[in-house]
């Protein structure tokens, strides 16, 4: 069975730390990650005891980059499906910010991102936006 929202965007944050993957729906396996976690992240930030917006967009642009990498900044010609307001509603509302950062930071570096109503599960009320606008 093949699933409509293939490649699945999912953010994990913490106070300390900021991570990003993409997931294939139809095994359950990341396809690419990028985290502050990670020393080369980590090191080229400033981000003392908490990470602010800045290491949001600069994990966005890692993602972005790995996924081109990967072939798959358009997700197979299907996009890559980001559920904002779900994102927002487990992170708090405090996190807005870091979770746009890293959806704009995706965009702007040429990711096909198709970002999902949260109402419906259909695929024609979805909003595309494309990074090559």
């Amino acid at each position: 069975m093949t699933v409509l929202k293939r490649y699945v965007l999912r953010l994990f944050m913490s106070i300390k730390y900021i991570t990003a993957n993409v997931v294939d729906r139809n095994n359950g396996r990341i396809v690419t990650t990028a985290s502050t976690v990670e020393h080369a992240i980590k090191n080229s930030l400033e981000c003392g005891r908490t990470c602010n917006a800045k290491a949001a967009a600069i994990v966005g642009e890692v993602l972005a980059m790995r996924l081109k990498v990967e072939g798959l900044q358009d997700g197979q010609g299907r996009g890559i499906h980001a559920d904002v307001k779900k994102e927002i509603e487990k992170k708090g509302f405090k996190s807005r910010t870091k979770v746009w950062a890293v959806i704009n930071s995706l965009r702007n570096n040429g990711v096909t991102l198709i970002l999902d109503d949260d109402d419906d599960d259909d695929e024609y009320r979805d909003r595309s936006y494309d990074g090559h606008r």
